[in-house]
């Protein structure tokens, strides 16, 4: 392996909207400050992504000073929604988990229901430190974590979204590929490394930030979902199963926790500490 390095950060204010992508962010023990601190739910508090709906794909939420979010859709007039005052909370379903949100102001839940068309609320995560923990079989005692899927933060590797479009490239749906970094949606990508060299990792740092490597990723069906046009195939969940395969997981990428504090940036050397 030569040197690694922080290819591009990626951080998603709104779990399953397009998010950004920044020069650098700030780690906080939860995750990228400002990352899956929204969520959208549907009447009974589940929590809704691109799984149920892949047009998600095409709405954005960029951040706002203290935390507010602006969405933006093809055909809606953007809207600025402010972070809700803690007043009465609701019970949020992620996964069979329940957490504890405040919800939005009405004129957010009409502006992404009237997108997607059906029955849906956009709720905020006032205090990640205390709302979820991570699952103790892969986590210390008081360590949590935002809407995201399951862990901080996911990270990708360039080396081996490379050796996969190689992969996609022989098979049967060779015109699916290549496919980009975003049908994985990782908050952080490094380039420098052999193929699949992160799944040997069980701790690195990012430039000043430690982080432990906690557990590979199994990926679902929003990796078929382009996030361009909102249309689905059947890449890359069909070479995953012939070439990446792990009990019953299809795995791309691996979940990360952070040790400490502190700042990332883009060109940030990587090193591989265990």
């Amino acid at each position: 392996m030569g040197l690694a390095e922080l290819q591009s950060i990626h951080v998603h204010p709104v779990k399953a909207l397009r998010g950004f992508s920044p020069r650098e962010a700030v780690v906080e023990p939860w995750g990228l400050a400002g990352d899956r601190r929204w969520v959208l739910i549907d009447d009974g508090g589940k929590v809704v992504t691109q799984r149920e709906q892949p047009r998600l794909a095409l709405a954005a939420a960029e951040p706002l000073p203290g935390g507010g979010v602006r969405l933006s859709a093809p055909g809606r007039a953007p809207l600025a929604v402010p972070v809700p005052r803690p007043a009465a909370f609701v019970p949020v379903d992620i996964f069979g988990t329940k957490v504890e949100a405040v919800l939005a102001a009405e004129a957010a839940h009409s502006w992404c229901a009237d997108y997607l068309r059906t029955g849906v609320r956009l709720a905020y995560m006032d205090d990640p430190a205390v709302r979820r923990p991570i699952d103790p079989d892969h986590a210390l005692p008081g360590e949590t974590v935002s809407f995201a899927d399951g862990y901080p933060l996911l990270l990708t590797t360039q080396g081996s979204l490379d050796a996969l479009n190689s992969l996609i490239a022989l098979g049967d749906h060779a015109g699916e590929g290549p496919l980009p970094m975003n049908r994985f949606r990782p908050n952080v990508v490094v380039r420098g490394t052999d193929a699949w060299a992160e799944d040997d990792w069980t701790r690195i740092a990012v430039g000043e930030v430690e982080f432990r490597v906690t557990k590979m990723c199994g990926r679902c069906v929003v990796t078929t979902t382009d996030q361009t046009t909102a249309e689905r195939g059947r890449e890359p969940l069909r070479t995953l199963a012939r070439h990446r395969r792990f009990g019953n997981r299809l795995v791309f990428g691996q979940n990360l926790i952070p040790c400490s504090r502190g700042t990332i940036r883009v060109g940030d050397p990587v090193h591989v500490l265990a």
